[in-house]
Parts: structure tokens; sequence; C-alpha cells
């Protein structure tokens, strides 16, 4: 094993396990009195966990202001948040939901102490003002296994249309002061949403593991969570106790270090491809990646082979490809072709729809390639080819 140079942003101080959202209101009070508490709609607010954990914030003599996320957040919602709580002195913000709402709250958390417009800091479509923080103190406690949001310094942040985009505020001052990672939470979560999600968490680890800043630290995480994903995320899809229980704390285990693998290496084509897919059509994002992960994974294989055939990728693929098929026996080359027909296998079996489903048609490939090219891209194993990255997107059409 080669070891080259590398370094690792911050974590957040991380604490895992069964029934440990139960900590946050004593997390909490060592940062104030006044805590904002960023939710979706539904998805923990009608449970009866809600009611217990704000009785729990009163009893410790913490006053709780509530701010509600509904799909993807965008700019003018955490604008509108920024304005109406900044007067309320602040001191935590608590955010309980999916990606979403954590990438919400980071954003908010973010400008609290600042009270200007998160455009001022967006990348690629703000005004590129540098942002030096303070941050107000963040607790993200996620209640889905996919964004691995509560590990990372960048909030996500979309407008949806024909000049829309999907853009991240991004520091190290975002980055939360806990992440609380309850396995328990994920118990609520309907099976078309834990299919996308484990999608998600598990492209996450396969690009950063492949990634062009990978390194030995963040490959020993990224193949533990795969690892992981292996051994729980069928199980939790399938919602059998009690495997689906130990499945739920596979898959959030997963996404915490897709999270934390992305964070320092970056990712690859099928996030560089779900920036201007989220942007331009109303597709989820855990549903592109698990659409698009099998024909991503075949085609940089193939550029690699042509191009680059000593690219390291190429035998991570393969070592992937023999993990996932649990055959250690394949060679390089049919572990390889294990790996993208067990994705596609995945794919059909979680019935994730293809593109057509969402409005996307041929005539709109021109414009998604052309938006592709953004971080993501950039630490893709490869440099992929227009007409290469159309046939990613034409495989799934």
């Amino acid at each position: 094993m080669q070891f080259e140079s590398f370094s690792l942003s911050r974590l957040p101080r991380i604490i895992y396990g069964s029934g440990r959202i139960d900590e946050v209101p004593a997390l909490a009070a060592n940062y104030g009195r006044t805590a904002l508490l960023v939710t979706g709609k539904h998805s923990f607010c009608s449970t009866p966990r809600w009611q217990a954990f704000t009785q729990t914030l009163e009893s410790r003599g913490i006053n709780w202001l509530h701010f509600t996320v509904s799909g993807e957040p965008s700019p003018t919602l955490v604008d509108q948040a920024v304005s109406r709580f900044r007067g309320e002195s602040i001191d935590v913000v608590i955010a309980i939901g999916g990606g979403s709402v954590l990438d919400a709250a980071k954003a908010i958390a973010g400008l609290l102490p600042h009270g200007n417009s998160v455009m001022d800091h967006l990348e690629g479509v703000g005004k590129n003002v540098p942002y030096h923080g303070p941050s107000t103190p963040f607790i993200a406690v996620p209640t889905t296994a996919g964004t691995g949001s509560e590990a990372t310094k960048n909030s996500v942040l979309s407008v949806q249309g024909p000049d829309g985009f999907k853009k991240s505020f991004r520091d190290e001052c975002l980055i939360p002061e806990y992440a609380v990672i309850d396995p328990d939470l994920l118990a609520s979560c309907p099976r078309e949403l834990v299919a996308a999600d484990g999608m998600d968490a598990f492209t996450q680890l396969l690009e950063s593991y492949v990634s062009l800043k990978a390194n030995p630290f963040i490959d020993a995480l990224a193949w533990s969570g795969m690892t992981a994903v292996k051994e729980g995320f069928f199980a939790a899809w399938e919602g059998s106790e009690p495997a689906a229980s130990q499945g739920r704390g596979a898959m959030a285990y997963a996404a915490l270090l897709s999270g934390i693998t992305l964070a320092q290496v970056g990712l690859g084509s099928v996030h560089g491809l779900a920036s201007p897919l989220g942007a331009y059509f109303p597709i989820p994002h855990g549903v592109v990646c698990g659409t698009l992960v099998s024909a991503a994974t075949e085609v940089n294989i193939k550029a690699m082979q042509q191009r680059e055939p000593e690219n390291p990728a190429l035998a991570k693929y393969a070592q992937v490809g023999r993990l996932l098929s649990g055959l250690d026996e394949l060679d390089d080359a049919a572990a390889r072709s294990a790996l993208i027909a067990l994705l596609a296998e995945w794919s059909e079996r979680l019935q994730l729809p293809r593109l057509y489903g969402y409005g996307i048609s041929a005539d709109d490939f021109p414009m998604i390639v052309a938006n592709s090219r953004g971080s993501s891209m950039q630490t893709n194993p490869i440099v992929l080819t227009d007409e290469e990255v159309n046939a990613i997107l034409m495989q799934r059409l």
C-alpha cells in the first residue's frame, strides 16, 4: 500500500446508537436556553417521540421555537427562516429529519448570527462573498439513512425549473457540533424512501472509494460502509423484524460514513449528473443515484480500460464486485462485470424508476450534460467525454 500525503476536514462529534436521541436535550443545554427545532412537517412531529422530546427540553429549562421544511430546501426558505428567527436570540439549532431538513438547518444556523442572504455565499450562483462564521451551534439528528449531511460542511440548496440550480453553501464553520445517529428513528421511513436513500448512501461510498482524491484512511471508512450496506440494506428495505432493526442500524452507520467520506475526497459522475437533474426536473436525489449508479460504473470502467488501463480505480471496482457478490474467487474482469450486473439488479429489485418517468427525454441530455461538470465530476476517477456522460443517461432513459 502506498501512502501519499492527505488532509482531513473537521468532523462533528459523533454519538451513535439506539435511543441516543434522548441525549440531545442535555447536549443542547450546554449552549444556552433557547433552541430552534428544524424538522420535516410530519416524519418526526407526528410520532410520540416529538412530545417526549419537547417536554424533555422544557424540563431542562430550554425554550424552543419550531420551523418546518417540506421538500428540498431553497435559498428563499433559508432566508425567510433567518429573517424570522434572527431576533429570537437562538443559542442552538437542532435539526431532526432527512437530508433536506439537515441541509436547511445547517444554512440557517450559519446565517442566524449575520442576517444576510444565503445567496451571498452559494457556490456558482451567488455573490461569491467569503463566509467566515461564526455559526450558531448546530446539532444534527438524521431520521433517514442517505445523504450523510450530518457529517458534512455543505448545505445543498436548490431552485427547480428551466433556470434552476442545485448548489452548496459550504464552509467548515457549518459542520455540526454533534451528529446524533439513532437508528430507531428510521423505523417510520416508507420502503421507497429506504430504497432511494440507501442507494444514495451506497453511491456516495462507492464514488468516494474510487475518487481521484481517495486515500487509505477514507478507503477504510468507505469499505466499512459498503460492507454495512451489503449486510443491512435489503433487511432494512424488506422491513421484517428483527432483521429490519439490525438493517436500520447498519444503514444509519453506512450513511454516516458516506457523509464523512464524500466530505473528505469528493464524489463522481453520478453526483455530477444529480445536480442538473435535480435542478431541472422533479426527481428525488436518491432516485437519481439508484437509477444511474450501475450505468455510471459501467461507463467509468469502459473508459478506464480504453484510456487508462493502469488506473487504480479499476482494481477498486473489482474489489467491490467481490465484496457485494460474495465471490472472492473472481478475477478482476469478472468481478467488475459482477458489480455492474449486481447494481443493475438492485435498481430493478427496488423498482427505482427510469428517467422518463420524471419528464426527462433525450432532447434534454445536452443541457444536462453541459451542466454536470461541477465539483463532483472533478473527482470522478477518469475525465468522461460528453458522449460518455450522455451514454450514462441513455441507459436509464
